[in-house]
């Protein structure tokens, strides 16, 4: 046994592949059914919560000027990101999406790094989006039912609320229903992510247009922080505060960056559709590219609109719920803001459903290639989805958010406070993420000349390099924001911890992927949906036997 085991082994350089048969692949099958419009609400999708909540903790910490700036150059590192992604995406149409890029341009190594980053940002993500869903839903069900708890006197939070009106609880409710549908099958995903993208659309403008058309938005409420304003108190919050454009300085600008990119935080999950898309080479770039300028045009709306509602920057800023807060600006407090409210749930729905998605097709991805314990990989027998993965990835976001959320508690923080602590531990992993995959892409561009390109970056290598460059300086930047390193500290343990655990275990258990195989032919085969994508094991031996150079003895596949 201990020899035939050793025989289905086959090292490669730094790693080891297991040789593996058809039944293997057969049990991790993913079916097509995403069109360009699916594609564009996913994107849109995973990323629209962020013009509800989330973005607004920049101005408690760079001012309206700060965090206008900051949106400005984290909007030129997404569209230089997209860009790239884009062009890389059809070229190496993989469910493994970053991993994928990352594993041809610089090996297993990189592949794995990049991956595990990724996987971070979307497991860390939804918790993130969950976190805000609990605070909302406590808020309605008080102020619609007038049971389930006590607001707080500043109206944005609930005292004494019951099990059933309690964070966790509804952290919990939220995650069995949108991990179920996401285990329905492509079918049933796709059509709730358009539904309720174009849902949560609907509110933001709904919201926009009320805010000018009653006459509410005060562009002197962008202004009322003070300077030199320590966020804590409501005191400060006069509407003639007449505070100046960067409150807290150029250093606010940089602060202010890790809140900027939730305004963005998920539009590269298009390409992880690439396996269920039915034109990815054509539709994925198109879904990428329309989704980052739906996002631009929303962001731009939202920093405008709804930091000059209600208590203006100052109050928009230290809340959980900026959006249900603006509503009460333009409506006023009682049963129809709640109401509205509600409705505005749908765009915590919308990114809490799509970035599911997205952690389930990371996670399969990279357990189908043996980087994570093969068992993830797992799909349903007849729906076709990663259930496994899916469901592993919600255990885990949900024990992130419960235990940030005890130990703020336990440190008299509030509410809001935790909801941005998380929210730096998704950047922190989602901006390494990002400067690797822009590294990939000038990578690629060299070592890679040679493969087809459906799609050419308009930003080129310029573009990569400009997009990295930022990307770095964000990830310094998010250690400027003292109260949020403890979380941030935590997430740097856990992706340490991986590379360490790649080192000693993962590196020797990879198995021939259509992503490894794309990389270890350069470009010959792997691409899922050509037939005979999926190498017998004469094949298998003949690749690894061409380890890192690509030389085989195995042609192509036919495009069927």
């Amino acid at each position: 046994m201990a020899r035939e085991e050793r025989e289905r082994k086959l090292e490669v350089g730094a790693v080891t592949y297991e040789e593996v048969d058809e039944e293997y692949f057969l049990k991790r099958t993913l079916r097509r059914h995403a069109g360009v419009w699916s594609l564009w609400a996913l994107g849109v999708g995973a990323v629209i919560s962020g013009d509800f909540y989330g973005w607004n903790f920049g101005l408690s910490v760079g001012g309206f000027g700060g965090l206008l700036i900051a949106t400005a150059i984290i909007a030129v590192m997404y569209y230089g990101l997209c860009y790239s992604i884009a062009e890389m995406s059809p070229a190496l149409p993989h469910t493994g999406g970053a991993y994928s890029f990352a594993r041809s341009a610089m090996g297993p190594w990189g592949g794995f790094t990049t991956g595990l980053a990724e996987n971070m940002e979307y497991v860390i993500t939804p918790a993130v989006v969950v976190g805000a869903i609990g605070l909302l839903m406590q808020a309605l069900v008080v102020n619609l039912l007038g049971t389930g708890g006590t607001l707080t006197p500043d109206g944005l939070g609930v005292e004494g609320a019951p099990w059933w009106n309690s964070e966790p609880f509804w952290w919990a409710v939220f995650y069995v229903i949108f991990v179920g549908i996401n285990i329905m099958g492509i079918e049933a995903t796709m059509r709730f992510t358009v539904t309720i993208t174009v849902l949560a659309l609907s509110v933001l403008v709904v919201f926009y247009v009320s805010a000018l058309v009653t006459g509410s938005l005060d562009p002197k409420l962008w202004f009322n922080i003070p300077a030199g304003w320590d966020g804590e108190t409501l005191s400060a919050l006069l509407p003639e505060g007449g505070g100046p454009f960067l409150p807290f300085g150029v250093s606010g600008i940089f602060k202010a960056l890790p809140f900027a990119i939730w305004f963005y935080l998920a539009i590269e999950e298009v390409p992880l559709a690439a396996e269920e898309s039915m034109d990815p080479r054509r539709d994925v770039p198109k879904g990428t590219i329309w989704g980052m300028h739906t996002l631009l045009i929303a962001s731009i709306f939202t920093l405008f609109i709804n930091s000059g509602v209600g208590g203006g920057a100052g109050a928009i800023g230290i809340t959980g719920t900026p959006l249900f807060d603006g509503f009460k600006g333009i409506f006023g407090e009682g049963t129809a803001a709640a109401l509205l409210a509600l409705v505005g749930l749908v765009g915590l729905v919308a990114s809490f459903f799509t970035i599911i998605f997205a952690y389930g097709r990371n996670t399969y991805s990279l357990s189908r290639a043996g980087y994570f314990p093969k068992w993830l990989s797992v799909t349903h027998p007849t729906r076709k989805t990663p259930y496994v993965a899916l469901i592993a990835g919600a255990i885990v976001g949900y024990l992130v958010i419960l235990l940030v959320w005890t130990l703020q508690r336990r440190g008299g923080e509030a509410a809001a406070q935790v909801v941005a602590a998380v929210l730096n531990m998704a950047v922190f992993a989602a901006v390494i993420s990002y400067a690797l995959q822009c590294a990939s892409f000038i990578l690629l561009r060299r070592n890679f000349a040679h493969i087809e390109r459906p799609y050419r970056s308009r930003w080129g290598e310029a573009g990569a390099y400009v997009a990295g460059t930022i990307a770095v300086v964000a990830l310094v930047s998010i250690f400027l924001n003292e109260d949020y390193r403890p979380g941030v500290y935590g997430v740097a343990i856990y992706y340490v911890l991986g590379l360490v655990y790649f080192a000693i275990a993962g590196r020797h258990r990879l198995v021939l992927s259509p992503e490894e195989e794309f990389a270890l032919t350069k470009g010959e085969r792997g691409l899922p949906g050509q037939e005979g994508f999926v190498a017998s094991r004469a094949e298998q031996e003949a690749i690894l036997g061409g380890g890192e150079s690509g030389s085989s003895s195995t042609p192509p596949p036919s495009s069927g």
